[in-house]
């Protein structure tokens, strides 16, 4: 069975609703269609419904029974501003919520935060720091973890599941948020059915090289282990030696990840987004992402460049990620 029939078969009959702030666009259109036709996921989309209609009108595209909910009419505006005001603590007064939550990606966190939609799926349109700010500001971070991450499922041409986290979000890590990272990307790969062998990624095994990046990796292998006694977590790796079982031998023997490891946690961004896109493009593996890791309520970040299939994958994955 494929990836995504096994997380339609966990969302099935579970009634998940995901909101789309970008109404407007055709391929979010097109996958709500396709969503609410298979019965899996519950879209709710948000705009001006004549102009959404008018589109997918003009896009052959059938929206028949999907709830589009315009933020400029809303009969609970009054309430959500309140709402918002309490959540932001004194941040934001009650004029300043009505102007943030015209913005309809502030509205469908909203709409999470107060249970009234499991998920939200951004980005084919704005920006990641439209997607995201929102989420950090209402939604907020699960206890023990200090930063977000986005990870990305990577699908080898002969059907094997790996994780590659971080890849979209932070640029550089302090050993202990780049050991955070590496439990919250554990979830994830639990997620799409993937027993965890995780290898905290450097130029260098096990003490070949010294440097300051290289000492902060072994120590956010430390504190990983640490932190997740349960979890098979390894490192410094050399990918080679993190993913050939001849090099893992030969370079860490007595590592029960080396070898063997199907989840990835890159140094900093740069090593990260280069290493998936290198994966994607020369190894022709399927990234599916990104996922975004560490919050209290599933909001998942498209890329701009996404395809209606995208939007329609992303989505079943946020539902999955809200069960």
């Amino acid at each position: 069975m494929g990836l995504f029939e096994e997380l339609k078969e966990k969302i099935e009959g579970k009634g998940r609703s995901i909101v789309f702030p970008e109404g407007e666009d055709k391929r979010i259109l097109g996958a709500c269609s396709r969503l609410k036709k298979e019965g899996i996921v519950k879209p709710i989309i948000l705009g001006d419904e004549d102009k959404i209609n008018e589109i997918a009108k003009n896009e052959g595209i059938d929206l028949g029974g999907i709830d589009i909910i315009n933020p400029d009419s809303y009969d609970e505006f009054d309430y959500m501003v309140d709402a918002f005001v309490e959540r932001r603590k004194g941040k934001a007064t009650e004029d300043e919520a009505k102007i943030l939550l015209k913005d309809n990606n502030y509205f469908g966190t909203m709409l999470v935060y107060l249970g009234k939609a499991d998920g939200m799926v951004s980005g084919a349109v704005g920006s990641t720091g439209n997607t995201v700010r929102p989420a950090l500001q209402i939604i907020k971070t699960v206890p023990g973890v200090s930063r977000i991450s986005g990870a990305m499922v990577m699908i080898s041409p002969d059907s094997k599941r790996y994780i590659f986290s971080d890849i979209a979000i932070n640029i550089r890590l302090e050993p202990q948020q780049l050991a955070e990272m590496a439990v919250e990307t554990a979830k994830t790969a639990k997620l799409f059915g993937i027993d965890p062998k995780i290898a905290m990624l450097s130029f260098s095994t096990k003490g070949s090289a010294s440097s300051p990046e290289q000492e902060a990796v072994e120590q956010a292998t430390k504190l990983a282990q640490e932190m997740a006694p349960d979890l098979e977590i390894d490192g410094e790796l050399q990918f080679d030696a993190a993913f050939v079982p001849e090099v893992g031998k030969k370079k860490a023997p007595d590592s029960k990840v080396a070898g063997q490891a199907n989840v990835f946690i890159f140094p900093d961004l740069q090593s990260g987004n280069i290493g998936y896109k290198i994966a994607q493009r020369f190894g022709n593996f399927e990234a599916i992402g990104p996922i975004l890791q560490g919050l209290n309520a599933p909001i998942s970040d498209l890329s701009r460049g996404c395809s209606e299939d995208d939007v329609y994958k992303l989505a079943i994955i946020t539902a999955t990620q809200s069960l």
